[in-house]
């Protein structure tokens, strides 16, 4: 019991001395501190921006990524579903049904649509629109008019 009560009068001295330095600093020291803890607030932020940026840019990147392929294998579900899938015709169709072809983001649908009209589908390729490799993944699935 001696050793609880001495115990917390050790903690108490202790808590009482600190309190009696801090109420023994100036204003003048108080600012001072505040002012240096805000300093390297501030750097140590400064430090850690451009990583946090270059991050937060490829989560968007990779949420993107993400997005498009979960749309893909959505579109390729309901094919495998139906046993078939129909054919979109580069000229009328809208950029939602462009989207529904497997690899086709919305700002490729886009381009397709602004680039209109096409004699050929293989103009997609051709006219820098698509690369081969995304044109070859639609290119049964396309069809002009």
């Amino acid at each position: 019991m001696f050793r609880k009560i001495s115990a917390c009068m050790v903690l108490m001295i202790f808590a009482l001395m600190t309190l009696g330095s801090c109420a023994s600093e100036t204003d003048q020291q108080r600012r001072d501190r505040e002012e240096k803890m805000r300093q390297d607030a501030a750097n140590a932020t400064a430090k850690a921006k451009p990583a946090l940026e270059a991050a937060g840019k490829e989560i968007n990147q990779v949420a993107d990524r993400a997005a498009e392929d979960a749309k893909a294998a959505v579109q390729g579900a309901k094919e495998g579903w139906s046993g078939s899938h129909e054919t979109v015709d580069l000229n009328i169709s809208a950029k939602e049904d462009l989207e529904g072809l497997p690899g086709i983001s919305a700002r490729e649908a886009q381009n397709i649509v602004d680039h209109r009209p096409y004699k050929d589908k293989h103009e997609l390729v051709t006219r820098h629109i698509l690369t081969q490799a995304t044109y070859d993944g639609i290119s049964d699935r396309v069809t002009v008019k």
